[in-house]
C-alpha cells in the first residue's frame, strides 16, 4: 500500500494552528513611584524574608507555616490537578491503541428468510481477537491550542501557590507583630495597674488621715478597676492572636514562642521599591493573571479549529474464526485502514458562537489582568505612604510619652504637697496610659507597614527553579 499520502498529511498537520499567538499587552506603566526620589534598580523585595524581620522565632514560625499550612497544601494539590488535566488534554495529540477480544455463540432462526433446511446446523460460535488504532490529525491546531491553554492554567496554578506563600508569610509576620503589640499593651496595662493599686492605698491613707475627701479615694479605686478590665481584655486578645497564629501554622490552638520585643524588631532606614515595571514579573498574582490571559487566548484557536474539517486515521488488525483452534491461523486474519473527514455544514451557528464566546472570555481575561496591574500599583503606593507616615507618627508619639511622663511627675508632686486635687493626677495618669498605648500602636503600624510593602512588591516567595518544568511546546504558525 502506498503510504506517501498519509506521510504528507502528517507533515502538514504539524505546522498549522489557528487563532492568535500570545503577546503581552502594552500597558501604561508609571516611570516611578510618588514621593520616591530617583529610580533605584534594587528592590526591597529582593531581600529574603528571613533577612527582613531578623527575629529567629519569627523565622521558625514562618518555616513551620510553609511546611504545614493547610491552604498551602491545598494550593500544591491544585497544581497536581492542573498537571493531570494538562496531560489528559495533551494525550489527544497521540494515537490511541486499544485491544479487544470476544467469544460468543449465535443461533439463527430456522423460520427466517430464507428458512434453514433440516439438518443444517443453525448454531455457530465466533471468536475474535485484535487491536484498533485511531488518531485525530491536529491539522488546524485544535488539540495543540487546547493543550497550550491547559499548560497556561498549570502555570497559573503554580503562581497561585506562590501567591498563597506570599500571603502566608505576610499573615504570619503580621499576626506575630500584632501578638507582640498585645504583649506590650498587656505589659503596660499590668504595670499601670500596679501603679493604680498603690494610688488607691495612698488615697485611702490620706482620706483616713483627714488630709483629703473620700472622693479622691473612690476616684482612684474606680480608675484601678478600669485598668484591671483593660488587663483582662488584653489577655483575651493575646490568647485569640495565639490561636490565629496556630491556625496559620496548621496546628491546634496553643501557645506561641516569643522572640524579640516589638521595639526590638529591626526596621530598615530606607525601603527602596525598585522600578514599577518589575512588578509584572515579580508579583505572583500578576503572573497568574497573565497566564490566565494566555490560556484564554489559546482557547480562541481551539474554538476556531472546530469551524474546519477534522481528519482522523483509523485502523484495525486481528483474527476472527468460528473455531477457537483455528483463531490464529493465517486465513483468520483481518485488517482495515482508513481516513475519515468530518466537515461541519450546518449547526445553527453553534461553532461560530463558540468562537465569539472565547473571544469575549479573552477580553475579560485581558481586563482582569489590567485591573490586577492597577491594583498592584495602588497597593505599593498605599504601603509606601503608610509605612512612611507610621514612622513619623511613631516619632511624634514617642515625644508625647516623654512629655506625659513629665506631666505625671509634676502632678504627683503637687498632689503630695497638697497643692492640687487628685483629679489632676488622675487626668495626667490617664493621658500617660493612653499615650503609651498609642505609641505601641504606632510602632505596630510601622512594622506592619514594612510587611505590607514587602508583600506589595512581591517579595517573600521562594522561586524554585523547575518547580513546574518548562512544558511549553514550540509555537506553531498562526493563521
Amino acid at each position: 500500500m502506498d503510504v506517501r499520502p498519509f506521510v504528507a498529511v502528517l507533515l502538514l498537520s504539524a505546522g498549522c494552528t489557528l487563532g492568535p499567538d500570545y503577546e503581552r499587552p502594552d500597558l501604561a506603566l508609571p516611570e516611578g513611584w510618588r514621593d520616591v526620589s530617583g529610580s533605584e534598580q534594587q528592590s526591597f523585595a529582593n531581600t529574603p524574608w528571613w533577612g527582613v524581620f531578623r527575629d529567629p522565632e519569627l523565622v521558625k514560625l514562618i518555616q513551620i507555616a510553609l511546611d504545614e499550612n493547610k491552604d498551602l497544601e491545598i494550593a500544591v494539590e491544585r497544581i497536581e490537578e492542573a498537571r493531570a488535566i494538562y496531560g489528559f488534554t495533551k494525550a489527544d495529540l497521540y494515537p490511541k491503541l486499544d485491544a479487544y477480544a470476544s467469544a460468543g455463540s449465535v443461533q439463527a432462526s430456522r423460520q427466517g428468510i430464507p428458512p434453514l433446511p433440516a439438518g443444517v446446523d443453525n448454531q455457530n460460535e465466533l471468536y475474535t481477537v485484535g487491536a484498533t488504532m485511531s488518531w485525530e490529525l491536529d491539522f488546524f491546531g485544535r488539540i495543540r491550542r487546547a493543550t497550550e491553554a491547559e499548560l497556561a492554567q498549570l502555570y497559573a496554578t503554580e503562581e497561585a501557590r506562590r501567591s498563597v506563600v506570599l500571603a502566608l508569610v505576610t499573615d504570619v509576620a503580621r499576626a506575630y507583630v500584632e501578638l507582640r503589640d498585645f504583649d506590650r499593651r498587656l505589659e503596660i496595662s499590668r504595670r499601670t495597674l500596679e501603679s493604680r493599686v498603690r494610688y488607691v492605698e495612698l488615697a485611702r491613707d490620706r482620706f483616713e488621715g483627714g488630709l483629703t475627701s473620700e472622693l479622691d479615694w473612690r476616684q482612684a479605686e474606680a480608675e484601678m478597676h478600669r485598668t484591671a478590665s483593660l488587663v483582662f481584655d488584653f489577655e483575651r486578645l493575646v490568647r485569640q492572636k495565639e490561636n490565629e497564629l496556630s491556625t496559620l501554622l496548621g496546628r491546634n490552638p496553643g501557645g506561641i514562642p516569643r522572640g524579640r520585643a516589638l521595639d526590638e524588631l529591626e526596621i530598615p532606614a530606607s525601603v527602596p521599591p525598585g522600578l514599577p515595571s518589575e512588578l509584572l514579573d515579580r508579583r505572583p498574582d500578576l503572573r497568574q493573571a497573565e497566564q490566565q490571559l494566555v490560556s484564554a487566548n489559546a482557547r480562541i484557536g481551539s474554538a476556531k479549529a472546530l469551524l474546519y474539517p477534522s481528519i482522523a486515521l483509523t485502523g484495525s488488525f486481528g483474527w476472527e474464526s468460528t473455531e477457537l483452534g483455528d483463531l490464529f491461523d493465517s486465513p483468520a486474519q483481518s485488517w482495515s485502514i482508513g481516513a475519515n473527514l468530518l466537515q461541519p455544514i450546518f449547526n445553527a451557528g453553534q461553532n461560530q458562537r463558540r468562537v465569539e464566546a472565547t473571544e469575549s472570555q479573552q477580553r475579560q481575561a485581558l481586563y482582569a489582568y489590567e485591573r490586577s496591574v492597577l491594583q498592584a500599583f495602588r497597593e505599593v503606593e498605599d504601603s509606601l505612604v503608610g509605612f512612611r507616615q507610621a514612622g513619623l507618627r511613631r516619632g511624634s508619639e514617642g515625644e508625647r510619652v516623654t512629655a506625659e511622663r513629665k506631666v505625671v511627675e509634676l502632678a504627683e508632686l503637687r498632689y503630695r504637697g497638697g497643692v492640687s486635687a487628685y483629679l489632676e493626677v488622675l487626668d495626667a495618669q490617664r493621658s500617660l496610659f493612653n499615650a503609651e498605648l498609642d505609641e505601641t500602636s504606632s510602632l505596630r503600624d510601622e512594622v506592619v507597614g514594612l510587611i505590607q510593602i514587602y508583600k506589595a512588591l512581591g517579595g517573600g516567595w521562594p522561586q524554585e527553579p523547575g518547580s513546574v518544568r518548562d512544558l511549553r511546546p514550540e509555537a506553531g504558525s498562526a493563521r
